[in-house]
């Protein structure tokens, strides 16, 4: 025992050793110190061997954080123009429903193609006793007439409709009331404006209790929307509601123009089948006829776009990681330099007793702090543009009172956990090229290297 120096039996015991330890190549010659003793050990190596070439790290850094940045943002993004659709189609009734008469296009039952099918009150009730989860039905007549009040006068939209077109719609009050039953029961002779016919009839002034002519007959201002989204010259800010019954007044309503429902149903198609079915057996045409009777259904419509939507979400991902891949490239070409300049290192360490998984975790957890810190830097890069940018135009720049319609890159929890499982792949898969290639390195062409 005297051939050993004082040091070398004074040495810990392997199972001393916190986390882990390299066994030596020679038993009976222990090394003195374990190559790498704990995670923190692993740490602290990825710091020092980062700080050793301090710009190269910070440019890696910057890649990384430039492409996650890039992830979440796009992400956000998609995230912000499916939110824009859907309060879009929320504006107008997001489960409303509408049915429109047409002319039939096939022969059925001995008459002939062509002709005008018409709904009556009759067809109402059909639809609330046969479409599946029905909660609300109105029936629709309108027509464009003159408006009066003083000596304005304008021809707008005049809309006699149920009560219950308040929520299929989803009409917002600004002031007074909305159309309710008794008004229907009673005939009375009362009004809503929209928006803009308020703004035009009354020049912005109180117009709630005042009076209007409509087609020569007088009507009392019960209420005022608020603003519609409205594209362009369209009319949705200038209709003049009016309660069905009393539409009467104005053109004959034995003939609907329309009926609308919402339904809570799921299945849209069934649904649709289930209302030309209904009206075909009453009205004697042929249900799979495509012009007798059309169905408008903002909910499939809104399904529709969300499937565009996703596969847009989807395209976006994509991108970012690309972008992302490109900062992952750079960090590979990084370390396998850093492999390169740290050969004769790697040699040592290998004589020392280490194994090929210790340089693989040495290599690969500097690798993975750079990709961390980068991450860190991008995800804070990507909140403070989210939240300079604020609200991007997208349908306000074609409609009115359309800010809803925007797009608000909003970066939420699930961006920032899809962000980080994008960003730890792609830092696995560029720094363990590099580490696998130190881990296979031959310990005496190590040794070697100049």
């Amino acid at each position: 025992m005297d051939q050993f120096p004082n040091d070398v039996l004074d040495a810990p015991a392997v199972a001393d050793v916190p986390i882990t330890s390299i066994e030596p190549r020679h038993p009976q010659h222990p090394i003195s110190t374990p190559i790498i003793t704990s995670y923190r050990d692993l740490l602290r190596q990825a710091v020092s061997a980062m700080r050793h070439d301090l710009r190269r790290t910070l440019l890696t850094m910057a890649g990384m954080a430039w492409g996650i940045a890039t992830v979440v943002l796009l992400l956000a993004y998609g995230n912000g123009f499916a939110s824009a659709i859907h309060n879009i189609f929320e504006s107008f009734g997001a489960t409303a429903v509408g049915i429109f008469p047409g002319r039939t296009s096939m022969q059925a039952g001995g008459n002939k193609a062509g002709v005008l099918v018409r709904f009556t009150n009759d067809d109402i009730e059909l639809m609330r006793n046969n479409v599946p989860l029905c909660r609300n039905t109105a029936r629709m007549a309108e027509k464009d007439s003159t408006v009066q009040n003083n000596n304005r006068s304008f021809t707008f939209p005049v809309m006699g409709l149920d009560p219950a077109i308040l929520d299929i719609w989803n009409l917002d009050v600004a002031q007074g009331r909305f159309i309710n039953d008794a008004d229907n029961m009673q005939h009375g002779l009362i009004a809503v404006l929209g928006s803009e016919a308020r703004d035009r009839l009354f020049s912005g002034m109180n117009a709630v209790g005042e009076s209007i002519r409509i087609a020569g007959v007088t009507f009392q201002v019960v209420g005022v929307l608020k603003p519609r989204m409205q594209e362009g010259d369209s009319d949705d800010n200038r209709v003049v509601y009016l309660p069905f019954n009393s539409m009467d007044v104005i053109k004959d309503t034995h003939y609907l123009d329309g009926m609308w429902l919402d339904s809570a149903g799921l299945d849209h198609d069934k649904m649709a089948k289930t209302i030309k079915d209904t009206l075909a057996t009453a009205h004697n045409f042929k249900p799979d006829d495509p012009r007798a009777v059309f169905v408008f259904d903002a909910q499939k419509q809104l399904s529709q776009f969300g499937i565009m939507t996703a596969m847009l979400k989807v395209l976006l991902g994509v991108i970012g990681t690309v972008t992302l891949s490109i900062g992952g490239i750079g960090l590979m070409n990084i370390m396998l330099v850093s492999v390169t300049q740290r050969t004769r290192e790697i040699g040592v360490e290998k004589a020392l007793g280490a194994r090929r998984r210790d340089i693989l975790f040495q290599f690969l957890s500097e690798a993975m702090v750079i990709t961390l810190i980068g991450g860190v830097l991008g995800i804070v890069l990507s909140y403070i543009v989210s939240l300079s940018v604020g609200r991007l135009t997208l349908y306000s720049a074609m409609a009115k009172h359309a800010e809803a319609g925007d797009i608000r890159l909003v970066v939420s929890p699930m961006i920032l956990l899809i962000a980080t499982l994008i960003l730890a792949a792609v830092g696995v898969v560029s720094g363990m090229v590099p580490a696998m290639r130190a881990a296979n390195l031959d310990p005496i062409e190590a040794l070697r290297y100049e």
